[in-house]
Formats: structure tokens, C-alpha cells, sequence
């Protein structure tokens, strides 16, 4: 089996490529398939032989012990003479000869042959990740067209820089990350986000370096260097993913050294003792001391973990949910209590109109139009948002005179011949404003909006409330975590009014508001001693150090800040909140799993030593009961790839 020496490593690509369908690259993936096959013909082979030619079987068997049992023999070498220790390994190669030695070659053989199987079957499953790793990494493109005064020139991506201008045709992939300038096309986000359905992307939409253009060509300015891409980072986190081992695992592998000295020392027990004691033959105890030693050792029950662990991985990472590492995915199943930042995380982290009333004779569209095309020369937020909402109902701006922005107040400017002015209540008299008006206002800030109000000559025309929307999965998401009898909080360090009417609309019951980094980090420490097991999910600077506090923190990909993807266990690559109930149905499955797994094998190596024991069984017996509960808990734990 594949132990501590195996268990996944970080993946580096490997800077000279193997053709596909090459001889060193098929023996570099099946090698221990073809071998484990290669001892299985041999053996049968021989055993054809034994009939007519008995020296000659001997010799097939010899061939069938070298070409299946090399690998696992040179394994076990390695870790008895460089950390001067047993594993499972060693044990198996030293069962097979000693079953060959007392005249068993069959027995021997079949055990070097059905261990050489499962091995090939656990190292498929590792490296099914690994492979996974590869093929995301070759979505990469090498060079990128750089456009530069009307010319094309094709440089290394690693050559970009900030602020070039890439020209990406149909049909190739984005060598960088950047915003498209001009052109439009329908882009596969699939290797970033897992979404199957190409996104329409135009001048001002955000790309991503990796992802397949469809057949319009796009010009991008690029904003991130090569190694800073989102598709950069996602390499590096199924890399750590690979290389961190869960608790569990780390225990079991600790365990199995322990073990397999005791089931050494056991077997000279077993050969030394029962000819003394209770009278058995020296052949029939060398014969019980191998099956002893086939049937005791621990292959199932170390496989019971990994093969699980890095299957449920490789599935997640190909839907947009990447764990840093097993250890991540075996405490996601304990969570009992989840804390949301809000800005960002429930909702988007931009306002948007959600009210529109007018109060002389203006129609809505009109007064949309005369906001939109004054708010056009303004950078703020809230000016952005009522220049979208003009833009949706496809309205005309025009360019205002005379403009001028009030910071904290509003901006005021000439339009079509009168004098407006946009912005919070507080930036006008507010006697001079209809006691109605005063009530709608009221009425819209209980409901945690931001008011803004529209004046000309004549007096307040109209009225516009934002808000920050909440994505549009966060209720049905909200409730079932609750379902899953998860606890769930909001914390956030915007104003009670406006986090209550959020959490209100998000269907979450317990509120923290007006909150700064270190009040987040201390609320998720609390909750830590109330729950024990608590997740964090957050997107900006300011929930790092939450992040790092809470038992899982979970990152928003797209949307998420630098400090957050650094620091979060889990990240979800295209912001989908429903992936956090996934994550943790994932996780508690695969922990069923694994409590099966090592049930099972448990129980396996305990019946056939009691077996062995009492009553003897055959070799080939004990062969096919260890191996093949090795197999099964391996296949148990594919079953994660499909789920």
C-alpha cells in the first residue's frame, strides 16, 4: 500500500513533457498495473507448470515474486534503512517469502500478486488529483499576443505586464487576468468557477487568465501579473490541498509503525511458543506465523483515510470548492455554528436601487434620466448605482453644466436649464420638506436603505433608496444550513438598521453589527467555546483575522480579497453560497465514510487473527480476506469522485 513515504505530495509540473501514448509515459501511470497483471499470468502460468515441470514453476514463480513485489519491496527497504522502521510493506514482501520458503510458492505468489492489485488501485486513487492538477495546469497558455500600436507580437505569459493590452481570438484560452477594453464573446469559466454555461463578457467585464474564449476575439488589459492570476492561486491551493494530511490520517500513520513492530515481535511469538505449548508441528506453526503475519497487518485500515479524503478533494475542486487540505475537509464536518460577514459575502458589496418615487409631475423614467446623467460625473458608489439602473431601462444621458460634488453630502449641477441637487437628507433644509416626504424616508432607513433625495426649484422632485443586495441564493442557502442543524450568524461593521434588514431578508435570527476586525475575531472566539466547532465566511482585509480564528474559514473566490484566499481553509471559486451546505453534506459524508472504512477493516483483521488462531485457515484464504478488504474500503472511498 501507499504509506507516509507515498501519501500525496505537493504536484510540480514537470518541465519536460511526456507525449501522450509514449512507452515511458504509460509505464509512468499503469507501471503498477502492468506489473501487479504481469505477476498474475506468471502466476498462473507456473501453476500450469507444476503439473509437468516443477523446477521450471519455481522459476515463473521467482519472476511473478520480482516483477509484482519489487516496488513494495524497495519501498520497504528505503523506510527500515533511512528512518529505521517497519511498514506494511516490508511485512508483505517478508509474509510471501516466508509462505515460498516452507514450500508455499503458490500461496507466497498470490499474496505478491493480489497486494501488488490493491497497491496499483490506492496509487490510482492518489494520483487521480495529481493527474487533475496536470490537466488544470495545461489550461494555461504559454504565450499571449500582445497588442502594441496597431501590431500583434506574441510574448511568454510570463513576460506580461500590468496595463498591457492581450488580444485573445476565438477559441483560445486568457493568458492573463485582466478587464476587456473591446469586442465581446461568451467565455467558459468552467476550470475557474465548475459553471458548464459560457458568460457573456463585454468592454468593463472582469476575465480570467485560463478560461476559454468562445468565438468573438476580445481585447483585455491585463491587471495581475502571471503568478498573481485567480488561476495561479487555484494551482497553488490543490497543491497544499495535496500535500496537508488530515488529523486522522497522521494518527493512523503514526499508528501503523507502532503496529507493525508489535505484529513482528507477535509472529517470532507464534513460531517460538505453540510447538512448546500446545503441541503443533514446526511446519504447521511456520504456516500459521505467515498467515499471521498476512492477515494482522494493517493495509486495509491504512488505506481507509486518504483514498477517501483525496477523492472527495478532486471532486470539489472540479465544482469550484477547494479545500487547502484533508484536515480542512474532516473538521468542515463537525461545523456547528457558521458566522457570515455581510458586505460581500451575503450580498454583492454594492448598492443598488431597490425604490424610485416621485412627488411633483415627473414621471419616474424622466427623473431616473435627469439623476443618471448628473450622478455620470460622479465616482461614487451610489452614483454608479443609479448610472446601472438608467442604463438597464436604456435611457439617454446628457451632460450636465456645472458640476459639482459636496464629498460626504452629494453633487449638485444645471440640467436642461434648471438647478438640481442629488444627495442625503441632511443635505437640505429639512423644513423646507413635506412632512410626507419626512415619512417615506423615515420608513425606507428602518428598512435599512440608503435615501437619497432629488431637488430642483420647485422642491424635492423625487426620491431614490439603495441597497446593498443580498445574493439572491443567501435565504434558500440560510435555511438549509439550517436543516442541517447548523447555527448561523451575521457579523458585520455596517449599522444595526441596515444589518438587521439584511439578516431579516437573509432569514438570519442572531445579528452582531458596527463591528471592527478585532470585535469579528473575538465574536468568532466566543462562538468557538459555545460550539466548538465554528466556520467563518468572509471576503475582504477585514475578516482575515476572523478567518484565521474560526475552526474552517471559508473565502469568497471572485469577490474575495488577497488576505482572505491566503488565509481561508475553503474557498469558494465562483462565490456560491449554496457550496457551503454542500461542503459540509461532503465532508460528513466522506467522515461516514471513513468510519466505515476503518469498521470494516477492524473487524476483517480481528476475525481472521481469531481465525488463524483457533482454528487455522489457508494461506490463500487469509490472502484474499486481507487484500481484498483492502480493495473494498479502496473502492469505498472512490465512491467520493462520483458524488
Amino acid at each position: 500500500m501507499v504509506h507516509s513515504a507515498d501519501t500525496a505530495q505537493p504536484i510540480d509540473k514537470p518541465e519536460v513533457k511526456m507525449k501522450k501514448g509514449t512507452i515511458a509515459s504509460v509505464l509512468s501511470r499503469y507501471g503498477e498495473a502492468i506489473a501487479a497483471l504481469a505477476s498474475g499470468v506468471l502466476i498462473a502460468a507456473a501453476w500450469v507448470a507444476g503439473h509437468s515441470s516443477p523446477t521450471f514453476s519455481i522459476w515463473l514463480y521467482c519472476f511473478a515474486f520480482l516483477i509484482g513485489g519489487f516496488v513494495k519491496a524497495k519501498e520497504g527497504w528505503l523506510t527500515l534503512v533511512r528512518e529505521k522502521d517497519l511498514d506494511v510493506n516490508l511485512l508483505m514482501i517478508v509474509a510471501a517469502i516466508g509462505a515460498a520458503s516452507i514450500g508455499y510458492w503458490t500461496e507466497g505468489a498470490v499474496l505478491i500478486f493480489i497486494f501488488s492489485l490493491s497497491g496499483a488501485l490506492e496509487t490510482f486513487t492518489m494520483e487521480k488529483s495529481s493527474r487533475d492538477i496536470s490537466s488544470l495546469m495545461d489550461l494555461k497558455p504559454e504565450t499571449a499576443i500582445v497588442w502594441v500600436e496597431g501590431a500583434e507580437k506574441r510574448v511568454p505569459v510570463e513576460q506580461l505586464q500590468i496595463g498591457d493590452l492581450v488580444l485573445v481570438k476565438p477559441g483560445e484560452r486568457l493568458p492573463a487576468d485582466g478587464i476587456v477594453q473591446e469586442g465581446s464573446s461568451a467565455v467558459n469559466q468552467a476550470s475557474i468557477t465548475g459553471e458548464s454555461i459560457p458568460v457573456d463578457k463585454a468592454a468593463g467585464d472582469e476575465v480570467f487568465a485560463g478560461t476559454l474564449n468562445g468565438q468573438g476575439a476580445l481585447f483585455v488589459q491585463v491587471t495581475k501579473s502571471s503568478e498573481s492570476t485567480l488561476f495561479s492561486k487555484i494551482i497553488r491551493l490543490v497543491q497544499e490541498a495535496q500535500s496537508e494530511m488530515p488529523k486522522s490520517q497522521r494518527f493512523i500513520e503514526r499508528f501503523e509503525r507502532i503496529y507493525a513492530r508489535a505484529i513482528i515481535l507477535a509472529t517470532l511469538l507464534l513460531i517460538a511458543f505453540p510447538p512448546l505449548l500446545f503441541g503443533w508441528s514446526w511446519n504447521d506453526t511456520l504456516y500459521r506465523a505467515m498467515v499471521f503475519l498476512v492477515v494482522a497487518s494493517p493495509c486495509a485500515l491504512v488505506a481507509s483515510i486518504m483514498p477517501a479524503m483525496l477523492s472527495a478533494i478532486s471532486n470539489s475542486a472540479r465544482k469550484g470548492l477547494l479545500f487547502k487540505g484533508g484536515a480542512h475537509l474532516e473538521r468542515v464536518s463537525h461545523i456547528r455554528a457558521i458566522a457570515f460577514d455581510k458586505t460581500g459575502t451575503l450580498t454583492y458589496g454594492k448598492p443598488s436601487v431597490t425604490d424610485f418615487l416621485t412627488y411633483q409631475a415627473w414621471s419616474e423614467e424622466e427623473l431616473l434620466r435627469i439623476a443618471a446623467s448628473i450622478e455620470s460625473l460622479s465616482t461614487h458608489p451610489i452614483a454608479k448605482a443609479i448610472v446601472d439602473k438608467a442604463g438597464e431601462l436604456s435611457l439617454e444621458l446628457e451632460r450636465p453644466s456645472d458640476f459639482q460634488a459636496l464629498a460626504g453630502w452629494g453633487v449638485q449641477a444645471g440640467l436642461a436649464g434648471e438647478f438640481w441637487k442629488i444627495g442625503k437628507p441632511g443635505f437640505f433644509e429639512e423644513s423646507g420638506i413635506d412632512e410626507q416626504i419626512l415619512s417615506d424616508v423615515r420608513k425606507l432607513e428602518q428598512e435599512g436603505k440608503t435615501v437619497v433625495l432629488i431637488q430642483n426649484a420647485a422642491g424635492i422632485a423625487g426620491m431614490i433608496a439603495l441597497q446593498d443586495a443580498i445574493r439572491p441564493q443567501a435565504r434558500e442557502m440560510i435555511a438549509k444550513l439550517k436543516e442541517l442543524g447548523v447555527q448561523v450568524v451575521m457579523l458585520t461593521g455596517d449599522q444595526r438598521l441596515t444589518a438587521e434588514a439584511i439578516a431579516r431578508e437573509a432569514g438570519i435570527d442572531q445579528v452582531y453589527a458596527g463591528l471592527l476586525p478585532e470585535d469579528k475575531l473575538n465574536i468568532v472566539k466566543t462562538l468557538k467555546e459555545k460550539y466548538t466547532h465554528v466556520a467563518m465566511v468572509g471576503d475582504g482585509i477585514n475578516d482575515a483575522p476572523a478567518l484565521a480564528a474560526a475552526s474552517v474559514g471559508i473565502a469568497m473566490g471572485a469577490a474575495g480579497s488577497d488576505a482572505a484566499l491566503e488565509t481561508a481553509d475553503l474557498v469558494l471559486m465562483n462565490d456560491d453560497l449554496d457550496k457551503i451546505k454542500e461542503a459540509i453534506v461532503l465532508g460528513r459524508r466522506t467522515t461516514r465514510i471513513i468510519k466505515q472504512n476503518i469498521a470494516f477493516a477492524v473487524t476483517v483483521i480481528a476475525f481472521l487473527i481469531a481465525a488463524n488462531f483457533f482454528k487455522g485457515i489457508p494461506l490463500p484464504l487469509g490472502v484474499v480476506g486481507h487484500e481484498g478488504s483492502t480493495i473494498l474500503v479502496i473502492l469505498n472511498g472512490l465512491r467520493l469522485l462520483r458524488s
